[in-house]
């Protein structure tokens, strides 16, 4: 996370404190990392935060492929694959409608806004670093079978999570549906539909089983209902149900 490195006294980090400094003995967090394992994928996130001192380091990796750490030793980059990520112009895509975003999944309004922020980051970053770059991407928003994607996957987190306490739990169709409705914004992204599932599904459900005195060995039905989720609790050695919702 490159927020941590948005001061100057904090770059020497990624190569090793000098001598005589707080953590010399602890080796750089970048060179260390990638010395103990050179075939790495290294990802810097949002890495328009990062000091000014971050990219002439950068630089040199991507120039020379090594970089020499604070105690002298040459650490081999040619073998890892380096990706940044960046939020230039977010702003620009959540006002998407005077940059002629309009239309989800149109290729016109995509590419205009592709172009946008293309000129956002070379404004953000000097020439010297972009042209060391293979390659920039501008992700297309995410779209509402994206956002179906997602939901099954936290959905089957949700479900490890729970089988630990030896409970199984199945969602209908409705219910899945509910909190894409309820998670889904393409400004935003994927973060509403993770708030959303805490919202209406983790805590009314923590609730109702501690209300309830489940414990494990139960089964938990989940469908839609109205502006709320409701849950059937049925354990499986007594075999009783209980509905909540």
């Amino acid at each position: 996370d490159m927020s941590e490195y948005m001061e100057k006294f904090s770059v020497s980090r990624l190569i090793g404190a000098p001598p005589g400094y707080v953590g010399y003995d602890e080796g750089g967090q970048l060179t260390e990392k990638v010395r103990r394992q050179p075939y790495s994928v290294i990802l810097l996130d949002e890495i328009e935060k990062a000091h000014a001192d971050v990219f002439n380091i950068l630089l040199q990796v991507m120039e020379e492929g090594q970089l020499t750490d604070s105690y002298g030793r040459r650490v081999d980059f040619r073998n890892t694959v380096l990706i940044m990520t960046s939020n230039v112009g977010a702003s620009d895509i959540k006002t998407g409608r005077s940059l002629g975003f309009q239309q989800e999944g149109s290729e016109s309004a995509f590419e205009g806004v592709k172009g946008k922020l293309i000129e956002n980051l070379k404004r953000m970053f000097n020439p010297e670093f972009l042209n060391r770059l293979d390659e920039s991407i501008v992700f297309r928003p995410l779209t509402r079978d994206d956002m179906g994607e997602i939901v099954e996957i936290l959905l089957r987190n949700f479900i490890k999570r729970l089988s630990v306490l030896e409970m199984e739990i199945d969602f209908t169709d409705g219910a899945k549906t509910f909190l894409i409705d309820r998670g889904f914004d393409p400004a935003l992204g994927a973060r509403p539909i993770r708030r959303a599932i805490q919202r209406y599904l983790e805590d009314p459900l923590s609730e109702l089983l501690l209300k309830q005195g489940v414990r494990h060995d139960a089964e938990v039905h989940v469908d839609a209902n109205g502006e709320q989720l409701s849950f059937k609790v049925v354990s499986k050695s007594a075999g009783s149900a209980k509905e909540d919702g």
